[in-house]
């Protein structure tokens, strides 16, 4: 393989005024002297053809290009990241916000492909396929007994709009197998996972990443909470990694007055873009609170920073992520990407919220594990705050820069979630899992039953508890989960209501419990 010349100048950082500069100057005067300059560029060129043509043994230049750039790259920033061609294919389709498959959840259970729930409406649910139901084939291709990757599940489920699939299907709770033809259609992956009131007038919507669609998911959830009575709204970006700014200033907009800033944005030009909110805004009066914690990045913090920052609402929660970094993705030939930090952002007051990276990488992405040593995860007294990055409100609030947003009011940890190690375990997926196979072996003990009675039935005795904390201990962890048993029957609870009811149900449960929410109704 051989590189094409064209695409090493971006590899190694040059600029476009480079280019420029080439293209207009056909008689400059002393060419020796340029190319010396590119020597080092033309280095890397001739080296790779080099070891095409000359090395020894067969070797897969395609990696040593991988290698380089990622090389590269690591000397900029952390942000500043290489994406292959078989990673960037299902970044892009989860930025997109939807793709073309039969419209289930699975996971793999045991050596089967094992349906959690399909999608309402989807394409699965309209051909019959229920939870529970095994997938043994897809065509031709055998799925079960091979511990297949669930990336090449996806693959094998996928394919063109309208097109079919034919899968044989075993069905445990009728013990048998039959054959079933599926057509493929537009699945959406959503970025907002519930629009709910958590009481008459206070409305809540979670949003997990900055997606193409999440702008356009949160107006619908929004309108219709207000339809529904909301006077007050809580945004849930607890978690949400960041995803497309623009997506966040969107929203930022429908909560903004016109002509308030947003955010603005600062290249190594010097040069500022400012974005200010419109008239547009569907929300401008009513009670807003943002909720925040270490893992809350990027296009979180811009929506947080215009909102603390404007005197529009409250936020609470943990001091978040420190990304204050703006990236383009730029695309090679081969379906591979390169995203290049390309400027900084600063909330309206004029803060970078980006937390230090000149000790590296893996200090830099391990800073939110410090956090325990120093005590911040337990009190706001513990958040190291720079005076030299004190800003202030139009209303006179202090804030600070230089490494996330400080929330107003602080809410720990261990009041949140119990001990950090019942808190992490029931975080990690091992919950859903458990209720799964739960339900698998009694799924008749609970059709038809309302949200009111799955409550009741839960909480009637400690017969599920007692299983979790089995089926826990058999997967190898030792944990002493009596401490917190109501907050474990809670999860156990809502996470049954996401499987047998949907998403909605889940978050129904899950908030009444909720510590940062609680925060937020006394206010």
């Amino acid at each position: 393989m051989k590189i094409n010349p064209k695409y090493l100048p971006l590899l190694i950082g040059a600029t476009l005024a480079t280019g420029i500069w080439i293209g207009g100057n056909l008689n400059f005067p002393d060419q020796n002297h340029f190319f010396a300059k590119n020597n080092t560029k033309n280095k890397l060129n001739k080296l790779l053809d080099f070891i095409d043509n000359e090395y020894v043994d067969a070797v897969n230049t395609d990696s040593i290009v991988n290698l380089t750039v990622d090389t590269i790259l690591a000397k900029l920033d952390p942000h500043s990241v290489y994406i292959p061609p078989s990673e960037q294919a299902e970044v892009a389709e989860s930025m997109k916000g939807d793709f073309v498959g039969i419209g289930i959840s699975f996971y793999m259970y045991k050596d089967s492909v094992t349906v959690i729930k399909p999608i309402e409406n989807g394409p699965s649910a309209k051909a019959g396929i229920l939870s529970g139901d095994r997938i043994l084939y897809a065509g031709k291709t055998k799925l079960f007994g091979r511990k297949l990757p669930n990336d090449s599940l996806f693959t094998t489920l996928k394919g063109e709009v309208d097109s079919e699939i034919e899968l044989l299907v075993y069905r445990k709770s009728a013990h048998k197998k039959f054959k079933i033809k599926v057509k493929r259609a537009v699945i959406p992956i959503k970025s907002v996972d519930a629009a709910l009131l958590l009481n008459p007038t206070t409305g809540y919507i979670k949003i997990n990443r900055f997606a193409e669609t999440t702008y356009q998911e949160f107006l619908t959830g929004l309108n219709r909470l207000k339809k529904q009575g909301a006077k007050s709204l809580v945004i849930d970006l607890r978690d949400n990694g960041g995803g497309y700014m623009e997506e966040a200033i969107a929203i930022a907009d429908e909560l903004l007055p016109n002509k308030q800033l947003i955010v603005f944005t600062k290249n190594k030009k010097g040069s500022i873009e400012k974005t200010f909110a419109t008239e547009k805004g569907s929300f401008e009066t009513g009670k807003v609170f943002v909720l925040l914690n270490e893992n809350s990045a990027s296009a979180s913090e811009i929506l947080a920073g215009a909102i603390q920052d404007n005197d529009r609402g409250i936020i609470l929660g943990r001091r978040s992520f420190g990304k204050g970094l703006v990236q383009r993705e730029m695309d090679f030939d081969d379906g591979s990407a390169v995203r290049l930090t390309i400027a900084r952002y600063y909330t309206p007051t004029g803060r970078s919220i980006q937390k230090p990276y000149s000790k590296g990488n893996e200090n830099y992405f391990k800073e939110s594990d410090s956090r325990f040593a120093t005590g911040e995860m337990y009190s706001k007294d513990s958040i190291k705050v720079i005076d030299s990055l004190r800003f202030k409100t139009k209303k006179g609030k202090i804030v600070y820069g230089g490494g996330g947003i400080v929330p107003d009011i602080f809410v720990p940890l261990e009041v949140e979630k119990g001990t950090e190690s019942s808190a992490y375990l029931l975080q990690s997926g091992v919950v859903g899992h458990c209720i799964f196979e739960l339900l698998d072996k009694n799924r008749s003990d609970f059709n038809g039953l309302t949200l009111e009675q799955l409550k009741t039935k839960m909480n009637a005795s400690d017969r599920y508890f007692t299983a979790f904390k089995k089926y826990v201990s058999q997967n190898g962890l030792d944990l002493n989960l009596d401490k917190n048993k109501a907050l474990v029957k809670t999860e156990l609870t809502a996470e049954l209501a996401r499987q047998l009811l949907g998403e909605d149900y889940f978050y129904q449960i899950i908030l009444k419990e909720d510590t940062m929410v609680k925060a937020v109704l006394k206010q």
